[in-house]
């Protein structure tokens, strides 16, 4: 898969209202910030932020595995750089490394004025389908 195409969609992606793209070992989710993302303080919510970065990834890992596997967060770290109220919040991930059964990947998020608002790292299990 050499060209970037459209992720399919799930409930909580439709929920905060992002969309994910993926290419050959990249990811990309975005989404327009407004006031059902925001915490009390009227800023985006921190796990708003950290679901964009996981489905960035995951959509970098599922363009790497077999096509009927399917892959699972096992672990991810995530710094928060800054704080973001309106604007387009975007998820750059890449694969790292891919294993048999472990893909590592990075993830960077950017406001609309390209600052970095946050960053991520994490490992994902390449799960095999079970036989029917």
């Amino acid at each position: 898969m050499s060209m970037n195409s459209e992720s399919p969609s799930f409930p909580l992606q439709e929920f905060l209202g992002f969309t994910t793209i993926h290419g050959e070992g990249t990811g990309t989710a975005s989404l327009d910030l407004d006031e059902r993302h925001h915490n009390p303080n009227a800023v985006a919510h921190g796990a708003v932020a950290f679901a964009l970065m996981d489905t960035a990834m995951g959509a970098a890992a599922v363009s790497v595995i077999p096509e009927d596997h399917i892959c699972a967060t096992i672990e991810m770290h995530t710094r928060f750089h800054r704080g973001a109220t309106y604007g387009t919040l975007t998820a750059r991930a890449e694969v790292l490394t891919a294993g048999s059964r472990v893909i590592q990947l990075e993830c960077k998020t950017t406001d609309a004025d390209g600052r970095l608002v946050a960053s991520s790292t994490a490992s994902f299990a390449v799960i095999q389908p079970r036989p029917s």
